[in-house]
């Protein structure tokens, strides 16, 4: 097999594997009060410090388009899980920030979120497979990341 071969044939098992864990987890997300993407604004936000973010950076962890991300934003600003600011730095640019409601709901869910991911990835990979599966694709995400 050639290394073109190779590199196509480890996307295709890590895509693939990737689709599959993630209807998976979608389908078993453990709450109604949350959408699967809906949580995953508030982890990211979660994560960053003074759980924080403009919104276009915000927009680049996302699986989603800048649109739909801007409307989800707004629904969670409805329900008082999130709020908006102006960025001072930039009068056009919007800062979105995690509530203390938000933030409890968050881990609310997180924790049978995680007890659910747990479930899933260590039926089928022990405590060494996702040490490794950690370090490689880590350091595929940190390689893509230096073409930007």
């Amino acid at each position: 097999m050639s290394e073109k071969s190779e590199s196509v044939a480890a996307w295709e098992a890590l895509f693939r594997a990737q689709v599959s864990v993630f209807r998976q987890l979608g389908e078993g997300f453990p709450t109604a009060e949350l959408s699967f993407n809906e949580y995953d604004v508030l982890f990211n936000l979660s994560r960053l410090p003074g759980r924080k973010s403009r919104i276009r950076d915000l927009n680049r962890q996302l699986l989603l388009t800048q649109p739909s991300v801007s409307r989800l934003v707004d629904r969670l600003v409805a329900r008082s899980l999130v709020r908006k600011e102006a960025d001072p730095g930039d009068g056009r640019g919007t800062i979105v920030c995690l509530t203390d409601a938000g933030y409890e709901l968050f881990r609310i869910v997180g924790e049978a979120h995680a007890d659910h991911i747990h479930q899933i990835m260590s039926a089928g990979l022990d405590a060494d497979q996702l040490d490794q599966l950690t370090r490689l694709t880590n350091t595929l995400r940190a390689s893509s990341d230096l073409g930007r």
